[in-house]
């Protein structure tokens, strides 16, 4: 692990609750597409964010943070970045990182702001093979917690193959998507997920259901999903 101090470059406010934060570190850094940082608020206390941005990009680290009333913990570490303008991180850490030898067919399911990790892996896969076959599973309570939605659809104007599922859980009657949970989608629209690599951004439970139903219900290979939850369940 490597621990840097970094400058924030630019803080943007997606939604009234998600942040699109950009921050240069001082010194070489290195991790694979999936892995997350830690913030380093004191000694023993250190904050997990997936990173967005993919290990090509050097110039900065992005990430994607929801901090709101409701979420004293990632306000705390958006108070610091705003004030202070430079922080410490700790990384890379996870195990759920992209496992570049594979060409089967990729599932990337998120929740919120975890397509923050989906949008690493998806990015550098691509960047490996701009034909391999993807479908993303992105799903909120509403629509504007899809925070990069048209972002991420305009990919399949050049990547073709590429499906993106929005799902929303309460809907809001101009919404042309689906509803219900982003698990139940997935498992409405797949007979076998036999032949998927699965990288899974989410609520503990979310990640334990999925591992269950999809192994039992939809062939996977356990072997084949990957979610650094699976560590704590």
């Amino acid at each position: 692990m490597t621990i840097l101090s970094c400058n924030v470059a630019s803080v943007e406010a997606i939604t009234e609750t998600v942040f699109r934060v950009r921050l240069v570190p001082a010194g070489a850094f290195s991790f694979h597409s999936g892995q997350y940082l830690m913030v380093v608020m004191d000694e023993r206390d250190k904050r997990p964010f997936s990173i967005a941005s993919t290990p090509m990009q050097q110039d900065y680290i992005e990430l994607h943070i929801g901090a709101s009333e409701i979420n004293l913990y990632a306000m705390a570490v958006m108070d610091r970045i705003l004030k202070e303008q430079e922080i410490t991180i700790d990384v890379p850490h996870g195990e759920a990182w992209l496992r570049e030898d594979s060409e089967r067919p990729l599932l990337l399911i998120a929740g919120g702001t975890g397509f923050s990790y989906v949008n690493s892996i998806l990015l550098t896969a691509l960047s490996r093979n701009p034909k391999r076959e993807v479908a993303i599973y992105w799903g909120g309570r509403e629509k504007e917690h899809l925070y990069d939605l048209s972002k991420l659809e305009s990919l399949t104007v050049d990547y073709p193959q590429i499906k993106v599922i929005p799902v929303v859980e309460q809907p809001e009657p101009d919404w042309r998507g689906r509803t219900g949970t982003v698990l139940g989608a997935v498992l409405q629209d797949f007979g076998s997920l036999a032949e998927h690599d699965i990288y899974i951004a989410g609520r503990f439970e979310m990640a334990k259901i999925a591992r269950e139903r999809f192994c039992s219900e939809r062939e996977a290979d356990q072997n084949r999903m990957f979610s650094d939850a699976f560590s704590f369940i």
